[in-house]
């Protein structure tokens, strides 16, 4: 793996962490809001963090051995 990319283990806990965050973030809904000039969106966080999810299932599918059947015919 690249230098710039966390091992296997890493990777699973990033995606639990995530997937814990996105299960808090649904049962608990807050609003966006605006104060003093900053925004805060929760439906962005969401998605973002529903993208890091998939960045990892990416990740770890590339990392995970995997097996090429061929058939010759003669």
């Amino acid at each position: 793996m690249s230098a710039d990319i966390p091992d296997v283990p890493s990777l699973r806990v990033i995606r639990s962490q995530c997937l814990a965050l996105i299960a808090e973030l649904t049962l608990q809904p807050k609003p966006s809001y605006q104060l003093e000039g900053q925004s805060v969106s929760w439906s962005e966080y969401l998605a973002r963090l529903k993208d890091v999810v998939e960045w990892c299932d990416v990740k770890l599918a590339e990392a995970e051995p995997f097996e090429m059947r061929s058939r010759a015919v003669t």
